[in-house]
């Protein structure tokens, strides 16, 4: 466990972040996760160990570490922004039923050509949201 902490403090400092307790907890805390977390979902599972964090420190918390790379925002429903640790390209499969969001592999589909775009749009990113009835609502 110690290792970890150490593992974790590493880094967040060698992306220039301050190491302060809230952004240590916050990123543990989404490290352990794969639920892809609303801010109220990490602040309620921090608070419950005990209840020291406000929601606005969290919210700081996920945008610093969103601002330098080791997390990021997942926009799969209207008006709900969720927050995933892992930072590599892949997809999104979201279960209509039961809201369930799971990982897909970046290779599980082939790739979109983004040079067929209409003209006067340039493309920065992609990433494919599937959306159905997870193995557990079927």
């Amino acid at each position: 466990m110690q290792q970890q902490a150490e593992d974790l403090i590493k880094v967040l400092k060698s992306k220039g972040l301050r190491v302060t307790p809230q952004r240590f907890s916050v990123y543990a805390n989404l490290l352990t996760r794969y639920d892809h977390p609303t801010a109220d979902q990490i602040l309620s599972d921090l608070n419950q160990q005990a209840p020291t964090s406000s929601q606005a420190t969290v919210y700081s918390a996920l945008q610093a570490l969103r601002e330098v790379g080791l997390v990021r925002e997942v926009l799969l429903e209207e008006g709900v922004c969720r927050y995933d640790a892992n930072v590599d390209r892949h997809h999104h499969f979201r279960c209509r039923c039961c809201g369930a969001i799971k990982d897909i592999p970046w290779d599980a589909f082939e790739r979109v050509n983004l040079n067929r775009l209409p003209p006067g749009m340039q493309a920065e990113s992609y990433e494919v949201t599937v959306h159905g009835v997870c193995d557990r609502c079927q």
